[in-house]
């Protein structure tokens, strides 16, 4: 009998294939882990860009940029993540 927790498309692959699974899926898990290592420095930042951006003269503002560049990572990793572990009903920890 079928394993009816699994997708319709994924019940009949081959190991080779369950092998790519895996690890796109580990993948995806890795980019979750980066996406949330992204958002706690940018939570971090902010403490520092308002006060570069208060202070700064002119257009340097390198602190805002470092912030604005981690939140941008933090959502590109995040849809990435999310993306490559679709199909996953299982909590991975590594």
């Amino acid at each position: 009998m079928a394993n009816t927790l699994l997708p319709p498309d994924e019940r009949n692959l081959t190991p080779e294939q369950v092998e790519m699974l895996d690890k796109r899926r580990r993948r995806g898990q890795l980019f979750l882990v980066i996406c949330f290592q992204c958002i706690i420095v940018s939570t971090l930042l902010t403490l520092w860009s308002g006060q570069d951006l208060t202070y700064s003269p002119g257009w340097v503002h390198p602190m805002f940029y470092w912030n604005a560049l981690t939140g941008t990572l933090a959502l590109v990793f995040g849809i990435a993540g999310v993306r490559l572990r679709r199909g996953s009903n299982e909590f991975l920890s590594y």
